[in-house]
């Protein structure tokens, strides 16, 4: 069985999107490059994962954000290759981006708990906040990979469901803290 990770970096109070700017539509976009100051050793998950991934799967916002900058961007040059899926009900084959490797478009959670018997080692979800949200309901998701920015946002798009269902546990796999404040938590569930 294939695991599949969620990976991202995540607000205090659970807010992951819009790292990068309001693209999401609330004020606190571009929270990560804000007021944090840049040590390359918080940031080394991310390059410690590229060992770990054989594959990536994207919702479809995630997807259409991500493929045109990441399939020409020399710091995911690794990714270019390794086979992406993408979960989405409207997505067409012609909306793919093209020159970034083999695509796969999944139509339901039962596609991705078929993709996680096949053959392989882990698939890494980043960014798709509603997409590891959906899986995670499903009890699909196996690992989150989080770099914790102590920033509180109060609005944004959640990273866990606020649905009413079972407690679930989670066992630290690993923790590391930084001067900055960041501080690393790798997750298994269950």
């Amino acid at each position: 069985m294939r695991d599949l990770v969620y990976t991202g970096f995540v607000s205090l109070d659970g807010v992951v999107d819009s790292p990068g700017g309001p693209a999401e539509g609330h004020r606190s976009g571009g929270w990560v490059a804000e007021g944090i100051e840049f040590l390359p050793e918080a940031f080394a998950l991310k390059g410690e994962e590229l060992a770990d991934t054989t594959a990536l799967l994207f919702g479809r916002r995630s997807y259409e954000a991500f493929a045109p900058i990441w399939r020409d961007s020399d710091d995911h040059a690794a990714y270019k290759d390794l086979p992406k899926y993408v979960l989405s009900t409207t997505l067409s084959d012609d909306a793919l981006v093209e020159g970034w490797g083999p695509t796969t478009i999944l139509r339901s959670a039962g596609d991705v708990a078929d993709l996680k018997k096949s053959e392989g080692g882990a698939i890494f979800i980043h960014g798709s906040a509603e997409l590891a949200r959906r899986l995670a309901d499903e009890g699909l998701i196996d690992r989150y990979n989080l770099l914790v920015f102590p920033v509180l946002l109060g609005a944004g798009k959640s990273l866990f469901s606020r649905a009413d269902k079972d407690k679930q546990m989670l066992r630290l796999r690993e923790a590391e803290t930084y001067p900055n404040g960041i501080v690393k938590v790798i997750y298994d569930v269950g």
